[in-house]
């Protein structure tokens, strides 16, 4: 039984960090990747942030310098530290594990005010 506990999410000010976390558990199959993906109100979801089983890592150009993705194998936990938010990051954010097919968590708002 794949299930997920993601959190982190919330309401911040321009300029402030967030750090999202997702432990997933009950995965039969290997895991091949894990990365992030948001989707705004009225826009369509995009990937955020992603990283590989080699460490290789890749955002989308709009949050190059600001998100880092990273993982804890032993733990199967991804995280997402956000820093510098703006207005635009707003969105709710989905942790996802790719085996032969992607696993997705519940989703956590994340709201910067400006």
């Amino acid at each position: 039984q794949v299930q997920f506990v993601e959190s982190g999410g919330g309401l911040v000010q321009a300029g402030g960090s967030l750090r999202l976390s997702c432990a997933a558990s009950g995965f039969t199959s290997e895991i091949n990747g894990v990365g992030w993906y948001r989707q705004a109100p009225g826009e369509q979801r995009e990937l955020v942030a992603r990283i590989n089983n080699g460490g290789k890592t890749d955002y989308t150009d709009s949050v190059k310098g600001r998100f880092t993705v990273s993982r804890d194998t032993t733990k199967n936990t991804v995280y997402l530290q956000m820093n510098n938010l703006k207005p635009e990051d707003t969105a709710v954010y989905y942790c996802y594990f790719r085996t032969f097919r992607d696993w997705w968590g519940q989703g956590t708002q994340v709201t910067v005010s400006s």
